[in-house]
Order: structure tokens, then sequence, then C-alpha cells
């Protein structure tokens, strides 16, 4: 019988997210310390298995009505069947036969819900893989990102940037351009620029998350891409803002100066200050990474929050400090 097991990692973008959506540039790290897992077996039927975070028996309606908002009517099996439909479709579409054997799915997830740490795009990545294997099918890294990012967008109508996607494919540290002159197009999807670090240019970096207090994605991403569209001066000189940024952080990466990368991820979260309503608990924990002396932005759409933290005992007067306001603080791990 034939088994296929496949995992994807959380991710947290270092320097230039959210302009990753307008053409502009981020840094993003994989974040080995959370991960989604998809195992798909030979089965006689094409099934899907229920996983622990697709409810359907609630505490009250006010744990039902909690639960939709933050996870949605589906959990994660939306995100197994999307992916599965479109691979299906992009087969089709490359003249691609597949053959006749079915399979079972299944899916977990260590990846804390909804505090900007690529939760979905793990699950669909890592189902991707497997079905990639299952058919021994060959698409083009670059053209991954892309696929996951159509899932998302195109199927279920999740707001999304490319970044997320780049990242979870290649893994590691990874520099992204998604200037218009770097676009191309192949195998029917919209390619840009990404190019691999050696993660050992990273100086010592903190995560810290607060789940207890987590928002949907799409309430973060109000309006930012309307008023961009718009042309909205302030919105649309931000987003140039944050592609310097994540230009002049690969310079300081390569160069190993700390001290400015951490002084570039402070600038990225000022700037996005200038055009977002953050909520104030997510602020809270910017401001207390910050008063112990590390740097601090989000590492996605809120929830949690990213910086370099220089010298070990700034850690533990960070995380101390992030544990009295609810936040769990790690070291995240780029490599095996």
């Amino acid at each position: 019988m034939i088994l296929v097991r496949k995992r994807a990692y959380a991710r947290a973008g270092l320097v230039g997210n959210p302009s990753d959506g307008y053409h502009g540039r981020t840094i993003s790290i994989s974040v080995r310390n959370f991960w989604a897992e998809v195992v798909l077996y030979e089965w006689d039927s094409v099934d899907i298995v229920l996983a622990e975070d697709d409810r359907a028996s609630f505490r009250s309606v006010q744990d039902l009505a909690r639960d939709v908002r933050l996870h949605g009517y589906y959990g994660g099996i939306r995100l197994v069947k999307a992916t599965i439909k479109r691979f299906v479709e992009y087969c089709t579409a490359q003249r691609v036969a597949l053959h006749e054997r079915s399979f079972s799915i299944r899916y977990e997830t260590t990846i804390p819900r909804q505090v900007g740490l690529a939760g979905s795009s793990a699950i669909i990545v890592a189902t991707l893989r497997c079905l990639l294997e299952f058919y021994e099918i060959e698409m083009p890294l670059e053209v991954q990102p892309s696929f996951v990012l159509s899932v998302e967008r195109e199927e279920l109508g999740i707001a999304a940037g490319l970044q997320d996607r780049v990242i979870q494919v290649y893994e590691g540290l990874v520099s992204m351009d998604f200037g218009r002159e770097r676009e191309r197009v192949v195998n029917g999807f919209r390619c840009y620029a990404y190019e691999r670090l050696d993660p050992f240019l990273l100086p010592p970096l903190y995560l810290a998350c607060n789940a207890s207090l987590s928002e949907p994605t799409e309430v973060f991403h109000n309006d930012i891409r309307g008023r961009f569209d718009r042309g909205e001066a302030k919105v649309v000189e931000a987003m140039k803002g944050f592609a310097r940024l994540a230009a002049d952080a690969r310079t300081a990466l390569v160069a190993r100066d700390a001290e400015r990368l951490g002084r570039l991820m402070d600038a990225n979260f000022d700037l996005r200050r200038t055009i977002y309503e953050l909520p104030a608990w997510q602020v809270q924990m910017v401001e207390a990474a910050r008063a112990c002396g590390a740097s601090a932005k989000f590492a996605g759409s809120g929830g949690a929050i990213i910086g370099v933290y220089g010298e070990e005992s700034r850690f533990e007067a960070l995380r101390t400090a992030l544990a009295e306001i609810g936040s769990r603080t790690v070291k995240p791990r780029v490599t095996e």
C-alpha cells in the first residue's frame, strides 16, 4: 500500500510584509517549531478524514459562533478539498493523465491558529506535496507557491499574498522580489524572483504569539487592497517603503549587521502603523518586546511578533515580559 507523509512549516516575515501582494519585496524564514502534516494512503475511495479542528460539537451557541468566526465553516477540510480540486484542474490543463487509484487523506497541525503564522497555507502545501508524490507528477518549484495562492484566493476567497507560500515551498531563509519587472508566467501561473539565502546569516531571533486573542487574517487585511487599488498615496508609498526596507535588510543580512537588521524590522512595524488600525493587544506585544531592548514587528498579519534580541540574558527577560501579557516566546528553528 502506498503511504505518503509530508509536512509544511509555519513561517515568519522578517522584513517587507505586507508588500508581497503589492509588487513589493519581502524576506521570510521557516519556523520549524510548528508544522502541518498531511498523510495520504491508497484506499478504495477518496476519503478526507476529519481532524480535531473540524468540529461538529460545541459547548454552547456562543462557542459555535466563535469557532466559525475564527476557523470558518469547514476547518481544514475546505483547504484539503480545494487543493485536490485545483490539482485535478492543473493536471487537466497541463494534459497530464492521472492514474485511477484512490486515496484516503488526513491532516493535523501544530501551527497556532489565526496569529499570522500561515497555518492555512501550510495545510495546502503539505497536501500538494502528497498529491504530487502519489500521482508521480512534476510541478516546477516556482509554480507551487502561485498554485497554493490560487487555491486560497480563487477557490476559497481568502485574502493573501505570495510570501507565505514561497517560504513554505522553498523553506529556510528566502528573499523575494515581486516587482512587475520580475514577473513571468510559468505553466499559466505568475511567478517572481525568489532567492535562497544562507540561514546562518541570521542573528539570534525570537518569535512570540498569543493565540488566545487571535483573529482571522481577513479581519487584518480590512481595506488596504481597496485603498491601494484606488491609488491612495499613503498606502501606495507605504508599500514602496516596505520593499525598500526588505532590500536594505538583505544587505544587512549578507553583512551580518544584526543591529541594522533590528532597526529595519522596527521600521517595518512603525510604517505599518501609519496605514493600519491595529488592535491594542497586538501593539502591546511589540511595545513589551521593545521595552526589553529587542526589535519587534509582526511576523504576519498580527498575533505573532518577531525580532532580534541580541544577548541571551535579554531573551529570558523578553520571555518573562511577554508571558505576563499572555504570549508564548520561542527561538524559531529555521533549519533541521
